[in-house]
């Protein structure tokens, strides 16, 4: 079964596709085809995004979701005019909201991803450069200055979530990869050790690890699944003896990891 699933807004449209996303991610057995239509800001764009709205209807023989932040209100009752199955997502929770608060909304396009703190932007951009510039094990002498550090075999998943968690959540995170020569005493790396506190492992299952290893150096004995089981098998006993806390990542987006990390460290969003 497939359905056509718009995610359309006045704005970016990344708050449509969030909440559009989380909701049909609960019908597994059904196939979307999701469109994301950012910008629908005047009456000429309406009409036509409801033209599409229409031709897909005609051509899938059913109506197609519309996940909508529209604040502006010709242009949304333009876009309820479609033939399509209209979830107003602002219109849905606004409205309690104002009655419960007493208060009206500002209705303001794009502003659930304006930037009301500048302090707060600020510490994310230089959050995501501290990533990239830590990353790999590259400038271990600025480790004083992470909040957390990732540890784990090459291509466990450390760089993505070293940035998820700078872009999100503001924090310094650098990653370390731990290589055949670092298991050879099954102690932590000598750069590591004045940092032990800060250091969170990932671990993940061989046979995922060598699958995407391989895409990177194919038929190499880097991605060979007996490489990749010996390297999983000793990091893992490695964290056990260090204490070092971890988590399995194999079928973890970078989202449930990097909170996942966060309840367990403690770690607060940077605000």
């Amino acid at each position: 079964m497939k359905r056509t699933a718009f995610f359309i807004s006045d704005g970016t449209g990344l708050t449509a596709e969030a909440l559009g996303h989380a909701l049909l991610a609960q019908f597994e057995k059904i196939e979307f085809e999701r469109i994301t239509v950012p910008y629908i800001d005047d009456e000429e764009k309406a009409h036509t995004l409801v033209k599409r709205i229409n031709k897909a209807t005609e051509v899938d023989g059913t109506q197609p979701l519309v996940f909508d932040t529209i604040v502006n209100s010709s242009v949304r009752d333009i876009i309820s005019t479609a033939d399509g199955f209209m979830i107003d997502i602002f219109g849905t929770f606004l409205s309690p909201l104002e009655q419960e608060l007493n208060s009206s909304s500002s209705y303001t396009v794009g502003k659930s991803h304006a930037i009301n703190n500048e302090g707060s932007y600020e510490r994310r951009i230089h959050a995501v450069n501290f990533a990239l510039d830590n990353d790999d094990g590259a400038r271990t002498r600025h480790y004083s200055e992470a909040d957390l550090i990732l540890v784990g075999a090459s291509r466990s998943g450390k760089t993505p979530t070293c940035l998820y968690l700078a872009l999100q959540y503001g924090i310094k995170a650098a990653n370390y990869p731990i290589t055949e020569e670092d298991l050879d005493d099954q102690k932590l790396p000598a750069a590591l050790r004045p940092h032990k506190e800060k250091i969170f492992g990932l671990t993940i299952e061989p046979e995922r690890l060598a699958t995407i290893r391989n895409e990177r150096r194919p038929n190499s004995r880097y991605s060979s699944i007996q490489q990749c089981m010996h390297e999983v098998e000793e990091i893992e006993l490695m964290y056990r003896r260090e204490r070092i806390p971890y988590m399995n990542t194999t079928a973890s987006s970078v989202e449930e990891i990097s909170t996942r990390i966060i309840v367990a460290t403690g770690l607060k969003r940077q605000r």
